[in-house]
């Protein structure tokens, strides 16, 4: 009796990708970021792709809405000392001790490199979802999603210190103005000061999360790490760029 095989089913149907792409067949132990579901990664006790991205998302959601309120509460402040001043023992008038200051015109320069850089940001989170360069890692045919969207990293990692740079500046014409950080000058100076470098702190760690980014991301051997780590980043990235853009109306009203 002739021996018979029986051919094992190829699986050939393409699931939806949703946001981020997903592998071409639902057994594949990679994935990205977006709609869609984790059926058969719950299926074996493990997290999902599509779940641990969700669920490093809602961590960021909470953190930096902290750092939002942080800087809600700053302009709070810089608000309530707008209306400080002192009784003139004399006359028993009441004299006001806020005095505005000059913003320095390397605010409006930072600000659009600071616009600049989240532009290009969302170029490099969009490329390292892209469906079709995931699908090739996911075939093991190189790291073209990663490739493609390194060098929007690094010219966001450049925008970046260029916006430090030119707060440096903006502190140092500060200076130059007379109203120096170690110097008595007016409560809107100090506040000038507490403002910028707060921002200028929280961006600096953001530039340290990326710079650790540019290096580590081609070490992570699988996509899905990648496509998180970058997400998480882009995400604190555009958070800080709309907290500046907040403050910086702020400033320049008052």
């Amino acid at each position: 009796m002739p021996a018979t095989f029986v051919p094992h089913p190829v699986e050939t149907v393409r699931k939806d990708t949703g946001i981020g792409g997903k592998p071409p067949v639902d057994r594949r132990p990679t994935g990205g970021g977006g709609s869609g579901d984790d059926d058969a990664w719950r299926r074996s006790g493990r997290m999902g792709p599509r779940e641990l991205l969700k669920r490093v998302r809602t961590v960021l959601v909470f953190a930096l809405a902290g750092d939002m309120m942080f800087f809600l509460s700053l302009a709070v402040m810089f608000y309530a000392h707008q209306n400080s001043g002192h009784f003139d023992p004399r006359t028993n008038d009441f004299i006001g001790d806020w005095h505005p200051i000059r913003i320095p015109p390397v605010l409006f320069l930072n600000t659009a490199v600071l616009l600049l850089s989240s532009l290009t940001m969302e170029v490099a989170r969009r490329r390292i979802f892209h469906e079709l360069d995931v699908v090739e890692e996911w075939l093991g045919l190189g790291k073209p999603a990663l490739r493609r969207s390194w060098p929007w990293l690094a010219a966001t990692a450049l925008l970046g210190g260029l916006f430090l740079a030119g707060q440096f500046d903006a502190w140092r014409q500060m200076a130059a103005q007379g109203f120096a950080f170690d110097q008595w000058a007016t409560p809107a100076s100090y506040f000038f000061y507490i403002i910028t470098g707060f921002h200028a702190v929280h961006l600096l760690l953001g530039l340290l999360f990326l710079s650790s980014g540019l290096v580590f991301l081609p070490l992570l051997r699988r996509v899905d790490y990648r496509q998180i780590t970058v997400d998480g980043i882009g995400w604190y990235w555009h958070t800080m760029g709309l907290a500046w853009i907040l403050l910086f109306v702020m400033l320049m009203l008052s």
